[in-house]
């Protein structure tokens, strides 16, 4: 069975945010430990039902996907055990599974996201405008279709409970300069490039993702915090693919679309999940990370 943790208890580490899914811990100077949970956001709210084992399979996947990308972009993480790092008394297996001794980076303010199908936010742009994020696309597109080619959409980063704006790549020039906003598009595309053809010989597709970027003392550029996971990304089951409608997923939007289906402002405090809404989740997730890395946990 895999294990639940709604939220880490780390006595004598230094708690130094609690995000929507990841708490994160101060080892050094230099290092982190970084938790993911089994919190579950939507619409930019923690809802108030884990799903079990999430955080799990969101780092099992993410250290796949960093080992395979490593050649590509370097990554945060550090190779240390996690159960070197963690305070005497408290049981790794709670912990190994779902945590990583990783880099002490700056955090670049940008949602760095790849879109290769119109869907979800883009789709709304593109249907009031025929851009998304400042870039024209072609007339006549329908929901889900394919893009000509993929394309670096970012967002800004809002606090936790406010919703991310999409956002023009020269808004992202003037907010962190014109070199490292080229080096986040250049590095979000090639990443999206290479997990999608990837993924898509497993027979599933990458309808977006979305990643975050650090930079090191001397500027270095990294990929951090999650990578190419049910929460940050699309995952369409490729033999269910049909433009036109919103697909099914392997990820959060089989969340979303039932709470769209209530009467909720996407507001906080969020509603309560079914039991059939909650194990349909995990189900989801854990069918992903079998997919694409070939991992079943225990």
């Amino acid at each position: 069975m895999p294990t639940i943790l709604h939220q880490s208890n780390l006595p004598n580490l230094e708690l130094l945010h609690r995000g929507k899914v990841r708490d994160v811990y101060a080892l050094s100077a230099d290092e982190l430990l970084i938790v993911a949970s089994d919190r579950l956001s939507a619409f930019d709210v923690v809802l108030p039902d884990p799903i079990p084992g999430k955080g799990e399979i969101l780092t099992q996947l993410s250290n796949f996907w960093f080992d395979k990308t490593r050649a590509l972009v370097p990554n945060h993480l550090t190779g240390k055990p996690v159960a070197s790092a963690l305070p005497a008394g408290v049981d790794p297996a709670l912990y190994e599974k779902r945590s990583v001794v990783a880099r002490r980076l700056n955090a670049v303010p940008v949602e760095a996201i790849a879109r290769g199908y119109l869907i979800g936010s883009g789709w709304k742009d593109y249907q009031a405008s025929g851009m998304v994020c400042g870039i024209a696309l072609p007339a006549g597109l329908r929901q889900a279709d394919r893009l000509p080619e993929p394309i670096f959409t970012p967002s800004t980063k809002a606090a936790l409970g406010d919703h991310d704006e999409n956002v023009s790549f020269d808004q992202i020039v003037a907010t962190i300069g014109a070199e490292l906003a080229e080096q986040v598009r250049d590095a979000t595309l090639a990443l999206y490039r290479y997990a999608a053809a990837y993924a898509a010989e497993r027979g599933i597709l990458i309808a977006d993702t979305k990643f975050e970027f650090g930079t090191d003392a001397d500027g270095r550029l990294y990929v951090m915090d999650e990578m190419l996971t049910p929460d940050s990304s699309r995952f369409w089951p490729a033999d269910q693919y049909q433009p036109g409608s919103s697909p099914p997923s392997y990820d959060k939007q089989y969340v979303r679309d039932y709470l769209e289906t209530l009467d909720w402002n996407k507001r906080a405090p969020a509603p309560i999940l079914p039991r059939a809404i909650i194990e349909g989740t995990a189900a989801r997730y854990a069918e992903a990370l079998q997919k694409l890395a070939g991992i079943t946990l225990a």
